[in-house]
């Protein structure tokens, strides 16, 4: 009986609205779209896959993990601001990791890929998937974004960056 009441819960979970449903958010940001063969052109292989099939990059393969210096870290579809480098710290998990994002720049809905329910969160202009949310972050939020580091593109600080 417990087993149906799980599958039942589950059914209805995946039948309810994004909107009804916690982990679901929409951005008021402008969208962009393009064609699948625009994004195939101007994304590389590997970053379409996981930008536009949501797919994930093996753990610790980013270089942007190790990446200290102050900027920000820009969709790497669209080039909107997702995050600073204040947001970021070192979750132990092998891909970058963010406390926070900037607001209005990110939504959520819920990915069933793994069989049980997961936040997923991608950028609010151009859509490319990011990566999970979990609650197991830092304070102040509590919560780990956990994203592809070929989804992103980090531009540093003018003082951050040699100077030419």
């Amino acid at each position: 009986m417990q087993r149906r009441h799980f599958l039942l819960s589950l059914l209805a979970l995946a039948s309810a609205p994004l909107a009804a449903v916690e982990g679901a958010s929409k951005s008021p940001i402008e969208k962009i779209t393009k064609s699948e063969e625009e994004w195939r052109k101007q994304l590389t292989q590997e970053q379409y896959r996981i930008l536009r099939e949501g797919e994930s990059e093996p753990a610790y393969s980013s270089s942007l993990n190790d990446e200290k210096r102050k900027g920000t870290y820009v969709c790497a579809g669209c080039d909107l601001p997702l995050f600073t480098s204040e947001m970021k710290y070192d979750s132990g998990t092998g891909w970058p990791s963010f406390f926070t994002y900037i607001p209005d720049h990110m939504e959520t809905k819920w990915d069933f890929k793994l069989f049980l329910p997961r936040t997923e969160y991608h950028c609010a202009r151009c859509e490319g998937h990011q990566g999970h949310v979990f609650n197991d972050g830092p304070k102040p939020t509590g919560k780990r974004y956990c994203n592809n580091g070929l989804a992103l593109r980090f531009t540093p600080d003018e003082e951050d960056s040699p100077h030419l």
